[in-house]
């Protein structure tokens, strides 16, 4: 699959067990998700940063029916909007605590980048221990 460099990049930071974000080198502000120009600035001079990969859980959610098609195989599992430490969002997968349990996550809660979740080009993300 020929994917947008920007699209690869991240992925292979994934890959890699690294989060990236998009940092622009002319205004030093992080963005996310992935864009052509920095959406604070306008430059096109953007390049990436490692992450802490520490956050806060906006927003979640646990599919046990209805996926969008193609992750029907996926069920159940649970999705995330996490705003990381760098000032960006990003919708995430939750690592569950127990077998297809997340009945301990609550809005608010730290969470950590784990790695990419296996058969998926996301990020996974825990409650944090501290």
């Amino acid at each position: 699959m020929n994917l947008p460099k920007i699209v690869s990049e991240f992925r292979d930071g994934l890959a890699a067990g690294e989060l990236l974000v998009q940092n622009c080198n002319e205004c030093g502000k992080p963005n996310m998700w992935p864009r052509y120009a920095c959406p604070h600035c306008q430059s096109e001079n953007l390049g990436w940063l490692k992450s802490a990969g520490k956050g806060t859980l906006h927003s979640f959610c646990v599919l046990r029916q209805g996926a969008p098609e193609g992750f029907e195989a996926d069920i159940p599992y649970a999705i995330g909007v996490v705003k990381l430490d760098e000032g960006v969002q990003l919708a995430v997968r939750l690592q569950p605590e127990g077998e297809e349990d997340w009945s301990a996550y609550r809005c608010d809660d730290r969470v950590e980048f784990v790695g990419k979740e296996d058969g998926r080009e996301c990020a996974l993300f825990r409650r944090s221990a501290s």
